[in-house]
C-alpha cells in the first residue's frame, strides 16, 4: 500500500476519501479509509505533503453550481513503488434541513461533499459507475457519520477489481471518440498532433465531468496510452507552503492584465491552413517552443534526422531531469527499419487495410528508455514522461505548474476562468464548449495545419460517424463508425506515421503529414525515445499516409470547407452568406406573395369579365305592352 499498514493486502484501490467544504477552513478531508497517514485516525484532516491539493481536486471550483458532478485527477506517488495515483471523485450537495443528524459545523443551507477513490489503475469509467451508486446511497442516509458503507466500498472494489487486466472495453468505459468527432469534427486530428508535439495544451469548459471526459477521450485515441502511458504523468512538485495557494493566490501570477480580460478573437488565435506540401524546418527561435525543443538551437537538417542527447545538463534546467539518452543507444537505432519498402497508392483511395481493434495489444515488454510497458510497435509513446504532465483536472491552487521550469509541458483541464485568461502560459487553449482551438504562435499554427491527406482522413471518419445517426436504436452499435473502430483508425494513422518517418529519404512521403509537423515532431522527447529502440514489428506496417493520393476537385472543396469553418474571416463570411440567404428567401417570399396576389386579382377580374360576356342578355317585359293587354 502507499500509506497503509503492511498487514493490508495490496489491491487496486488505495483509499476511500470523503472531502467536505467547511465554512471557515474551506475544502478539507473529513474521512479516509485506510487513513492517509497511518499514525492518525480515519477522521484526521492532515494530508501527506505530496497530496495537499487533494481536497481542491476532489471538490472542484464552482461545484456549488451543480447538484452533482464527477472529477478525474492525478496525484504523485508517495514512494517509488507506484508512480501515478488515479483519482475519481463523485460530488453531490444536499440541503442542510434534509439531514437527519445535523452537526454543529453545518452553518450553510446546503452541504457539499465528495466521495473519492484513489486507485493504482486507470479504470476511470468503471470506478465512476460503482462510485456514483455508493455516493447516492451515502447521501440518502442523510447522516454522514454512517461510514460503514464507505468501508464496504473499499473491500468490494478491491475484491471485484483485483486481478483486472488493463485491456478490453472496460478501460474506455465512458470515453466516446464518436461524440468527440461529432463535436470537434476535423479538429480532432489537430488535438492529436498537439499532444504528439508535447505542447502546453489547456482544455477549458464546465462542468468538470464534461472537461475530464473530453480530455481523456483525446488521450484514448493513442494506442495503449491510458492503460500504460500515464504512469509518470503526475510527477510534479508542490509549493513549499499551502498558505501560498489556497484562496489568495499570488496576484502577480493569477490576476489577468487588462488586455487579457478581453481574449483575442481575431484570426490569429485560430488554426489556419498553410500551403500544401510546406517543408520549412521548425523554428528554434520561437518563444512558444518547449524546453525540449530549445536544447538543439543550431541543428542542421541532417542532424535532425538523427536524435542527439542534450549538449549539457544543468541542475536548474529540466534537461537534467528528463533527457538522459545515451548516444550509443541512439546510434544503434539509426536505420534499423530501413528495410521497410514503400508501397505507392495507385489512386486517391485509402489503403484498404482493415485495422485491428486496439484492445488487445499482444505481449508487453518494459521499455529500456521510456520505462513504460510497450507493445511490439513501441507504443504507447513516451509522451507523459520526464516532466510532461497529464492533469485531467487542475485546481486553481496548482496554477504555478503552468510556469514551473521543471515542467516540459502539459495536457491539463481547468474550469476556472483565470486559466483561460492567462493564455500566454499555454501554447494552445481548447474551448470545449465552442469546439475552438486558440493558438497564438504562427509557427505552431503552421505545424498544425492539416494536409490534404489529413483532411481526407478526418472527412472519412466524420462521414462514417454521421451516416447512421438517423436510427437512434442502431446508432453507434456497429463496428464501422463505432468507438473501437475510431480508435483503430487512429492506431493505423499513428503506425503509418511512425513507419513513414523511417523512410528518411522520401520527402514526398512525409509531406502528406505536413513537413513542418514532421520536422518538429522528430525533435520531441517521445519520438527520440521511440526511434532509439528497435521495433521489428514495424516491418509489417506500410509506410505512407493511409489517404495519400492525387489531388482532385473533391480535395479543393474539402480544403475550402475546412478554411471557412476554421478561420475567423471564413466564419464571418459564412455567417454573412447565411444572413444574406435568409434575407433573399424572405424577400422572395414577400415578393412572391405580392406578385401572386396581384396575379390572382387580375385573374379573377378577367374571369369575371369573360363570364359576363358569355352570359345571354336578360330582357325585361315592356311596360306599354302590358298595359295594352289590360
Amino acid at each position: 500500500m502507499e500509506s497503509c499498514g503492511k498487514e493490508e493486502p495490496k489491491g487496486p484501490v488505495l483509499h476511500i476519501v470523503v472531502v467536505g467544504f467547511h465554512h471557515k477552513r474551506g475544502c478539507q478531508v473529513e474521512f479516509s479509509y485506510p487513513p492517509l497517514i497511518p499514525a492518525e485516525g480515519h477522521d484526521s484532516n492532515n494530508l501527506p505533503e505530496k497530496w495537499k491539493y487533494l481536497p481542491f481536486l476532489a471538490l472542484p471550483d464552482g461545484a456549488h453550481n451543480y447538484q452533482e458532478d464527477t472529477v478525474y485527477f492525478h496525484l504523485p506517488s508517495l514512494n517509488e513503488e507506484m508512480k501515478c495515483v488515479y483519482g475519481v471523485s463523485c460530488y453531490r450537495q444536499i440541503e442542510a434541513k434534509a439531514l437527519k443528524v445535523r452537526q454543529a459545523d453545518v452553518t450553510r443551507e446546503t452541504v457539499q461533499k465528495s466521495v473519492c477513490v484513489l486507485s493504482r489503475v486507470p479504470l476511470y469509467g468503471l470506478i465512476q459507475a460503482k462510485l456514483q451508486l455508493i455516493t447516492h446511497a451515502y447521501f440518502e442516509e442523510k447522516d454522514f457519520s454512517q461510514i460503514s458503507i464507505l468501508k464496504e466500498l473499499y473491500d468490494h472494489m478491491n475484491g471485484s477489481l483485483r486481478g483486472t487486466t488493463l485491456e478490453g472495453s472496460q478501460v474506455y468505459l465512458g470515453l466516446s471518440p464518436r461524440d468527440l468527432i461529432l463535436h470537434f469534427k476535423h479538429k480532432v486530428l489537430i488535438l492529436f498532433k498537439l499532444v504528439l508535439l508535447e505542447k502546453k495544451v489547456l482544455f477549458y469548459v464546465s462542468p468538470v465531468n464534461r472537461l475530464v471526459g473530453t480530455l481523456m477521450t483525446v488521450l484514448s485515441l493513442f494506442p495503449g496510452m491510458i492503460e500504460h502511458g500515464l504512469a509518470d504523468s503526475s510527477h510534479y512538485h508542490c509549493k513549499s507552503s499551502i498558505s501560498e495557494t489556497p484562496e489568495s493566490p499570488d496576484p502577480a501570477r493569477i490576476s489577468p492584465s487588462a488586455g487579457e480580460l478581453n481574449p483575442k478573437t481575431d484570426s490569429k488565435t485560430d488554426i489556419i491552413d498553410a500551403t500544401d506540401g510546406e517543408s520549412s524546418a521548425f523554428d528554434h527561435s520561437d518563444n512558444h517552443t518547449s524546453v525540449a525543443d530549445q536544447s538543439q538551437p543550431s541543428a542542421s537538417p541532417q542532424d535532425r534526422l538523427q536524435p542527439h542527447p542534450p549538449s549539457h545538463t544543468s541542475p536548474d534546467s529540466s534537461e537534467s531531469d528528463w533527457e538522459t539518452l545515451d548516444p550509443s543507444v541512439l546510434e544503434a537505432g539509426e536505420g534499423s527499419e530501413g528495410s521497410v519498402k514503400h508501397l505507392e497508392a495507385e489512386s486517391g483511395e485509402p489503403i484498404t487495410v482493415q485495422p485491428k481493434s486496439v484492445t488487445g495489444q499482444g505481449q508487453l515488454t518494459q521499455g529500456l528508455v521510456s520505462g513504460l510497458e510497450e507493445d511490439q510497435y513501441g507504443l504507447p509513446l513516451a509522451i507523459f514522461t520526464k516532466g510532461y504532465l497529464c492533469l485531467p483536472y487542475m485546481a486553481l491552487q496548482q496554477h504555478h505548474l503552468l510556469s514551473d521550469v521543471r515542467v516540459r509541458g502539459f495536457v491539463a483541464g481547468a474550469t476556472n476562468i483565470l486559466f483561460r485568461q492567462q493564455r500566454h502560459l499555454s501554447d494552445a487553449v481548447i474551448d470545449v464548449e465552442e469546439a475552438r482551438i486558440h493558438v497564438d504562435d504562427p509557427e505552431l499554427r503552421r505545424m498544425l495545419s492539416l494536409s490534404t491527406a489529413d483532411l481526407r482522413f478526418s472527412d472519412f471518419l466524420l462521414k462514417h460517424v454521421t451516416e447512421n445517426r438517423e436510427d437512434v436504436f442502431l446508432d453507434g452499435t456497429g463496428w464501422e463508425g463505432g468507438d473501437e473502430w475510431i480508435r483503430a483508425q487512429f492506431a493505423l494513422y499513428l503506425h503509418s506515421l511512425l513507419a513513414s518517418t523511417l523512410q528518411q529519404d522520401n520527402e514526398k512521403l512525409l509531406a502528406d503529414y505536413s513537413s513542418a509537423f514532421i520536422s518538429a515532431w522528430k525533435i520531441t522527447h517521445n519520438y527520440r525515445v521511440w526511434f532509439s529502440n528497435k521495433h521489428p514489428a514495424m516491418a509489417e506496417i506500410t509506410p505512407g499516409h493511409p489517404f495519400q493520393g492525387q489531388y482532385s476537385v473533391a480535395d479543393v472543396k474539402l480544403r475550402l470547407s475546412h478554411s471557412v469553418q476554421n478561420s475567423e474571416r471564413g466564419k464571418k463570411l459564412g455567417n454573412a452568406v447565411i444572413t444574406t440567404s435568409r434575407s433573399v428567401v424572405q424577400t422572395g417570399k414577400a415578393v412572391g406573395q405580392s406578385v401572386g396576389g396581384a396575379l390572382t386579382s387580375a385573374k379573377s377580374a378577367m374571369s369575371s369579365w369573360f363570364s359576363t360576356l358569355a352570359q345571354p342578355a336578360v330582357t325585361s317585359p315592356a311596360p306599354d305592352s302590358t298595359a295594352s293587354k289590360q
